[in-house]
């Protein structure tokens, strides 16, 4: 890499370094928020929505195995971020962040314009889960390499003492696009009737999603590739992903057993616990999603000031041990509250876990990034982050839900979350905290 203030791009064209320059470009945090926008947008609906989803495209004689089934497509979604995150991370390391990002939010906005137009069980049967899973499957491929690419360009792209706020707004974006779908389905589930919500009001906030995407696509077809691409490979180089693996295995198994941890506590308390407290206690579900929506927003204003807080004040991996110790210590208080405390109960719960949580959403994406050099960062923070956050935190809610049947114990999902805390301050700890130095 030149050390000067440009260097060219594949296309012959000079790129500001703008890690060596002292601005943060506002274009760059724009395209890399917006996809994630529109990718969080559709995951959260599918997630808000899965009980109505579940009567529509699963027979209705069981309404606890329709749920299981659509929080099972949820996960399916989920299962399908690692291989993503294997393909388009290699793509992203070979051939630069830009070209990764626009094939992503391309692939997510067809996918959930198809989705929209999905008949359900009652017109063509068994097709319609099946298509549905289908969708899911493309849905989650391109989410694997959504996040970790704009995060990869965020912090790439910022000077070094911007590197957590620019990274925190990766999840700027997609705690916009979650409070968007919470506004949505609170929106839908208030004003729809039962009858207009399973005919075609869902539909509606599928094809918004399409919308976002148009608006992602133009966003990022104007953006400057990073300086940090590296030089051509040739043949004889080996696979970005396998250099992760021989070089610097201690940083894929760390992140792994961190992002394991953040993805159960991440979807247990923003997804599921809305779900639980009107499935499980006595809050009306459109209740439920208005809090939930109120916790979003609160979140939104806490994760760049997180980010930027670790670029100053504290340590990266001092603040993620002290608030998932912090979440460890309040699950069975928040359960029990959303359990049996009623509505003001529940709300301080979900806003509570809404601030830990983006405590942490505006840490860990500089984290994550700086643990990793640029010849193979996108293919190692994406397989390592999709594995995590992918099969553990996308089978949470259907896990928990299983464990209650089980079990018959409300706070068992309690004690799950507080095996993942526990997993991801182990991570955590186990961590390089490489925010003070510069990036490799």
């Amino acid at each position: 890499m030149t050390h000067g203030h440009h260097q060219a791009s594949a296309n012959g064209r000079d790129v500001p370094l703008a890690r060596e320059d002292k601005r943060l470009s506002l274009a760059a945090l724009g395209a890399g928020a917006g996809g994630n926008l529109l990718e969080w947008y559709d995951f959260g609906i599918y997630g808000l929505l899965a009980p109505v989803l579940a009567t529509i495209f699963f027979p209705a004689e069981d309404r606890i195995a329709g749920l299981i089934g659509a929080y099972g497509l949820f996960a399916v979604g989920f299962a399908m971020r690692p291989i993503g995150g294997l393909v388009l991370g290699h793509l992203g390391d070979r051939l630069g962040r830009r070209f990764v990002l626009i094939f992503s939010v391309v692939l997510m906005g067809l996918a959930t314009t198809c989705i929209a137009l999905l008949p359900g069980y009652e017109t063509i049967g068994v097709a319609a889960p099946i298509l549905l899973l289908l969708l899911r499957l493309v849905q989650g491929f391109s989410v694997g390499g959504e996040f970790t690419g704009s995060v990869s360009y965020l912090v790439e792209t910022a000077p070094q003492h911007r590197r957590g706020f620019a990274g925190s707004f990766a999840n700027f974006g997609s705690t916009l696009g979650m409070l968007l779908a919470a506004g949505v389905s609170a929106l839908i589930v208030t004003f729809a009737t039962p009858e207009q919500l399973s005919s075609w009001a869902w539909r509606v906030a599928f094809l918004l999603g399409g919308g976002i995407a148009l608006g992602g696509y133009f966003l990022r077809r104007h953006m400057e590739d990073d300086g940090h691409r590296p030089p051509k490979p040739s043949l004889d180089d080996p696979l970005p992903l396998m250099q992760a693996i021989t070089k610097a295995p201690g940083a894929m198994i760390a992140a792994i057993v961190f992002t394991s941890g953040y993805g159960i506590v991440n979807y247990l308390t923003m997804v599921f616990f809305p779900v639980y407290a009107s499935e499980f206690g006595s809050i009306r579900e459109a209740t439920a999603l208005q809090f939930n929506t109120l916790a979003q927003a609160t979140a939104l204003l806490v994760v760049p000031l997180a980010g930027l807080a670790t670029d100053h004040l504290i340590r990266r991996r001092s603040l993620l041990i002290a608030v998932f110790g912090a979440e460890a210590i309040a699950a069975l208080a928040c359960f029990s509250l959303a359990a049996t405390g009623g509505i003001w109960g529940f709300a301080a719960a979900q806003i509570a876990f809404g601030i830990m949580l983006a405590l942490v959403m505006g840490t860990a994406p500089a984290m994550l990034v700086e643990l990793f050099p640029s010849a193979y960062r996108m293919s190692g923070y994406s397989v390592s982050f999709n594995i995590g956050i992918g099969i553990a935190g996308g089978t949470a809610p259907m896990v928990a839900t299983g464990l209650v049947g089980a079990t018959a114990n409300l706070m068992a999902p309690a004690w799950f979350l507080m095996i993942g805390a526990a997993l991801a301050v182990v991570g955590a700890y186990a961590m390089t905290d490489r925010s003070r130095e510069p990036l490799r």
